[in-house]
């Protein structure tokens, strides 16, 4: 059946299984699996055991999954983490649906939470195949009118070549910067994951993506979060990281 929701929000689910009464068992179960993984036990079998341990739900051991990481990713993202006064004259390039994705679910009331390591996620996912939605359009454009604040020097968004509709949206985002006059590169790859891992000197990714964050040689720029902080609270939003770490 094609995909016919005109929002990315929230899941029907959500309100109930992301609800205070559940989040002291989030939190336990985040923590117990970033314990397992940092010892090397295998992920797939330490999800089971934390979940089934807490009797979660599989959305509930899908946010646990993205959530945990060890302590020496923990430390050593949030090292590589950021800020806004980086970025002035600055070559960024942009994990396209991953930032996306992530507006577009806050702006339609969506869940994104914070995971361990103080990164912003959220947990909607294209599937394969990516359907504009009604955010769409104002998730680009916040993204944009905030990167036009910063001053980088450069912006190149990249999007998933494989993904269907990947090549009308990389037309439509580059049909809105060019109405806005934002210089920006917009183009499709066919692994954008390697492409940010592998940035020439100075580059600097705009992602939360775990394995990206691992390797991104000039460091990491949380531009969902800071975008998103400035609007009103109109998502739920989960904080699961580490208080002053």
């Amino acid at each position: 059946m094609p995909d016919s929701r005109s929002h990315r929000g929230l899941h029907p689910q959500d309100a109930e299984l992301f609800s205070a009464p559940h989040l002291p068992a989030l939190r336990t179960a985040t923590e117990e699996l970033s314990w397992l993984l940092g010892r090397g036990y295998a992920p797939l079998s330490s999800l089971k055991l934390v979940g089934d341990r807490h009797a979660l739900r599989e959305r509930q051991r899908d946010l646990v999954s993205r959530a945990a990481c060890t302590d020496a990713q923990r430390l050593s993202r949030r090292a590589t983490r950021l800020s806004p006064d980086a970025v002035r004259g600055a070559d960024l390039f942009i994990d396209g649906f991953n930032l996306l994705i992530t507006l577009e679910a806050a702006l339609g009331g969506g869940l994104v939470f914070k995971a361990r390591d103080g990164a912003l996620r959220d947990l909607a996912s294209v599937h394969g195949t990516y359907r504009a939605v009604e955010e769409t359009d104002p998730a680009l454009l916040l993204a944009g009118e905030t990167l036009a604040e910063y001053g980088p020097a450069s912006v190149t968004w990249l999007f998933d070549q494989p993904v269907s509709n990947s090549g009308r949206l990389v037309q439509r985002v580059r049909g809105l910067a060019e109405t806005r006059g934002w210089p920006w590169e917009v183009r499709l790859s066919r692994n954008p994951d390697q492409d940010l891992m592998a940035l020439p000197a100075g580059g600097i990714a705009v992602t939360t993506d775990s394995l990206i964050l691992d390797h991104a040689p000039g460091g990491w720029l949380p531009l969902s979060e800071l975008i998103l902080s400035r609007l009103p609270p109109i998502f739920i939003h989960l904080d699961l990281s580490v208080p002053g770490a």
